[in-house]
């Protein structure tokens, strides 16, 4: 089999398992179990605190011990007991740990599976740059079928998108031990633990301006969150008025929803145009009030005469997802000095899914139900005022960061990068 079309598989399988319950997994926290909104928070801190360790721990067990595609393969099947084993938590507390194993083994997998595309392209001397990114997207793709799965089987409240999302871990578990083989190195010469952790790539935070991209990474990493936790269930609450109950969008959310990941195929291939003719700055100010609009959008729509906001909120996703991560990873790339740039790629993921996503999970939580909730509504959540809020949250860090970011646009070094 053609190896690009073996890395595609890979790539469709890792974000399908993903898609299978990362956006409907409020449908069945709020609509099925009714457990309370602090409580979900903490679901996607599972995601956060494994981003913190696990992917630096799984590439020095990858580098020295065990060859990436088993290693992919074996976390991707004891990821599919983990998912399992989800519908069995009777209380949020053991939902909680159930789900932490689960981001514990999944969580690696993204970088593990970057590593088994490269290095299969290395070796059948075909060019990363140009290969990889539309390889990539097969990852998307797997993402929006996965939900259009879960929503036309009608299971976005029910326990059975984790056992899709577990038959799916298992047969990639199972394709993985397939894959090109990937190197281990042996030699592990005189490299110190804090180099084989990574931990040499915080000395850019000595430098004012990385520090300053860091921290407002780590702010928009909780922006992320917000939408991932809340999107899906935001739309399922309609069916409890008479007027909405009835309507496709609210039957089926999760393919409402899914018109984020389709815009992401999209503004992926205008990041080079805009990062060459505005610069990161601009760029990343563009993703920051996109946010903003995302957030409004959300906050006006309704499944009926307002159902173009959210699909128009969906649209504007694409911008605020990818001119963020994606441009936010090329100019660490820049930027970073090249015997850092693995240890800075990794930095920059910790900051924006490990810290971020924490922020965002808990403190969102804790002010939906603080602020946001009235017992004598048909809609509990307010959910109006709830995007609002994370809109003028996402306006604020766009003026402070323009306010206070300062970096001088040179065109050369996306030309740089590009070679």
């Amino acid at each position: 089999m053609n190896v690009k079309l073996r890395l595609i598989i890979m790539n469709f399988l890792q974000f399908f398992v993903w898609g299978s319950w990362l956006i409907t997994i409020g449908g069945y926290w709020f609509q099925t179990k009714q457990w309370s909104g602090t409580d979900f928070g903490t679901i996607f801190l599972t995601l956060g605190l494994s981003s913190l360790f696990m992917p630096a721990i799984t590439g020095i067990i990858a580098d020295r011990w065990v060859n990436a595609e088993k290693l992919l393969g074996i976390f991707h099947l004891f990821g599919a007991l983990a998912l399992f084993a989800i519908p069995m938590a009777d209380s949020p507390g053991l939902f909680f740990w159930i789900m932490f194993i689960n981001m514990i083994f999944y969580m690696p997998t993204i970088s593990l599976s970057i590593t088994v595309g490269y290095s299969a392209l290395k070796k059948n001397n075909l060019d990363i740059v140009k290969e990889y990114p539309p390889i990539r997207v097969y990852g998307t793709i797997g993402f929006i079928v996965a939900m259009w799965t879960v929503s036309l089987l009608e299971i976005e409240t029910s326990a059975m998108q984790f056992y899709v999302a577990s038959a799916a871990s298992v047969i990639l578990g199972l394709y993985s031990f397939t894959l090109p083989k990937c190197d281990v190195n042996k030699d592990i010469g005189t490299k110190s633990l804090i180099n084989m952790l990574g931990l040499n790539a915080f000395s850019l935070f000595k430098d004012k301006k990385m520090a300053m991209f860091f921290i407002f990474s780590m702010l928009l990493g909780a922006s992320l969150q917000l939408t991932n936790m809340y999107g899906d269930t935001f739309i399922h609450d309609f069916a409890k008025i008479p007027a909405f109950k009835d309507l496709l969008a609210v039957k089926y959310p999760a393919i409402i929803m899914s018109v984020s990941q389709m815009s992401e195929t999209l503004f992926i291939l205008a990041i080079p145009f805009f990062l060459k003719r505005f610069g990161i700055k601009k760029v990343m100010l563009m993703s920051m009030f996109a946010w903003v609009l995302r957030f409004g959008l959300l906050g006006f729509g309704d499944p009926a005469g307002g159902l173009w906001m959210i699909i128009l909120s969906g649209i504007v996703y694409g911008m605020a997802f990818d001119f963020f991560n994606i441009s936010g990873s090329l100019f660490v790339e820049t930027q970073s000095d090249s015997k850092i740039r693995a240890s800075a790629q990794g930095l920059f993921m910790m900051m924006t899914n490990g810290f971020g996503a924490i922020a965002g999970a808990l403190i969102s939580g804790v002010i939906i139900d603080a602020f946001f909730i009235d017992e004598s509504a048909v809609i509990k959540t307010q959910w109006q005022e709830v995007w609002i809020a994370f809109a003028i949250y996402s306006l604020v860090v766009a003026v402070i960061f323009a306010i206070f970011f300062k970096h001088k646009h040179k065109a050369e070094d996306v030309a740089d990068f590009s070679h």
